[in-house]
């Protein structure tokens, strides 16, 4: 299937931005839709290259130095959690992988039952 791709011309560019500069069309939302303009960033990308660059949303994050060095050290804790949780998943993993190899050795044919029995008797109740 092929694609079709629409050229716009300079001046309808302009005219585009223009009425969102002016506040004819409230929103770039509404100016794809009353004009039939696909592309959902379209018309961002011709604000930001007309220079309207006001009508663009923006985030503005102001924070104190300590914050800053907080953030780091939050991201960094993050990371050092992620990774002592991927260490532990490998350990469960090898430590199952043993559990079996032992009930295999020793005859166990019900691993799940085995378990449960193993869990009642490290408990403290005797579930035999």
């Amino acid at each position: 299937m092929k694609r079709t791709i629409i050229r716009y011309s300079e001046a309808f560019k302009r005219q585009v931005v223009d009425e969102l500069e002016r506040g004819e069309v409230p929103s770039m939302a509404s100016a794809r839709e009353k004009y039939g303009i696909k592309g959902s960033s379209t018309v961002h990308g011709w604000v930001r290259k007309y220079g309207r660059e006001h009508l663009l949303p923006r985030k503005v994050r102001i924070e104190m130095p300590d914050e800053k060095s907080e953030v780091k050290k939050l991201k960094r804790r993050i990371r050092e959690l992620e990774a002592a949780l991927a260490d532990t998943k490998v350990k469960e993993v090898l430590n199952q992988a043993y559990f079996e190899l032992i009930c295999e050795e020793y005859g166990i044919q019900d691993v799940e039952r085995y378990k449960k029995k193993a869990v009642a008797m490290l408990s403290g109740g005797d579930d035999r």
